[in-house]
């Protein structure tokens, strides 16, 4: 078989910054030789290593991380050739082990135990786009003044309705053509920011493509001059809403005739876990989940039909079927859909979600 030579471009999970409390994206490239097809086997690219003291993901004395490739797709930059590859990575210590920060390998095995259960998942990200210095969100006034109140914004079409929308479009058909599973996306409520969806998949794959499309997104943004953000709450003060991502989950117990009393089922074992989902469903997430703004109170939690102000809303399609899907409107913008994921499948498909980590207030 004839090998090629061809840009990989090395897509992981960092550590957590200790100033942003969120997770890193990062990635590093380098030209390697493949044979044929064997570009878009994971198992067929070389595994490789990176510096974990600068990713918050190790000491200096021991520094060395392995990158395993798990996920890979066509690299839309060509940089070095047509057949140039986005390759995502996991992490591993190096004697092999899965490396701490590494959600994805729990979220494989936990995905693995509850295959029969046939669970689906949606993502709905939100993010807002930011001048290139990042100090305010894209097209706002300087200094002192906000746009026109929200209303006109959400889904709306037109320079003054929606900012970004170049860089949009680019990242839609960029993500369309490299074979991410993003289907739709839309203008938010607030100005300059947008939301875009993914799936429906299973795990760990539907994760793979979030974080893709995040990082595809990153790149077309600063081709852009335009930074992104996955605030939770970008604007604090005043009307505006926040940002998150929904996650749309079932099985096939849900989906299937008279699924809605199964859905209800698997709302109630979501309340009795609360805490636990809310420590991973984002940093930050107490600015954003106040009751207002389409968001139940972090202290609180309800379920209910076609409402967008409750923590698990049963959207109109389930409800007119009697089965189908809910939908988790909990979950930050800047939340790790590896941990999202886990906490959902483990919640309602096995005995409970018990990686604690203390949410952002108490419950």
């Amino acid at each position: 078989m004839e090998s090629k030579r061809v840009w990989a471009e090395y897509i992981w999970i960092g550590g957590v910054d200790p100033q942003k409390q969120v997770k890193t994206l990062r990635s590093k490239g380098r030209v390697i030789e493949v044979g044929g097809d064997n570009r878009k086997d994971p198992a067929r690219i070389p595994e490789w290593g990176f510096d974990g003291s600068s990713t918050y993901q190790a000491e200096g004395r021991f520094s060395d991380v392995r990158l395993k490739p798990v996920c890979v797709v066509p690299d839309f930059r060509a940089i070095y050739s047509p057949d140039d590859v986005l390759v995502l990575c996991e992490t591993y210590t190096r004697d092999g082990k899965p490396h701490e920060t590494n959600t994805r390998h729990r979220l494989k095995e936990a995905a693995n135990r509850h295959r029969l259960h046939g669970a689906l998942f949606g993502f709905e990200q939100e993010y807002t786009f930011y001048d290139r210095d990042g100090v305010r969100p894209l097209r706002w006034p300087e200094g002192v003044g906000y746009p026109a109140p929200q209303g006109r914004y959400y889904c709306g079409v037109g320079c003054d309705e929606v900012y970004g929308d170049e860089v949009v479009e680019e990242h839609t058909r960029t993500c369309l053509k490299i074979g991410l599973a993003l289907v739709g996306i839309n203008a938010e409520v607030m100005p300059a920011q947008w939301e875009f969806q993914i799936g429906v998949l299973e795990a760990p794959r539907v994760a793979d493509h979030l974080w893709l499309a995040r990082w595809v997104l990153y790149k077309i943004a600063a081709k852009h001059s335009v930074s992104v953000k996955l605030d939770p709450k970008p604007v604090v003060e005043g009307d505006w809403n926040g940002a998150g991502c929904h996650t749309n989950f079932s099985t096939k117990t849900t989906r299937a005739p008279g699924g809605l009393k199964a859905i209800e089922e698997a709302c109630d074992r979501l309340q009795r876990f609360r805490a636990q989902h809310l420590g991973v469903y984002g940093p930050f997430n107490d600015q954003r989940l106040t009751g207002k703004h389409e968001t139940a109170p972090i202290t609180e939690f309800r379920y209910a039909p076609y409402d967008r102000g409750a923590s698990i809303r049963i959207p109109i399609t389930t409800m007119d079927a009697g089965c189908g899907y809910l939908e988790d409107r909990r979950p930050a913008a800047n939340a790790d859909p590896y941990e999202i994921c886990l906490a959902l499948l483990e919640t309602v498909c096995g005995d409970g979600f018990e990686c604690y980590r203390k949410p952002d207030v108490a419950l």
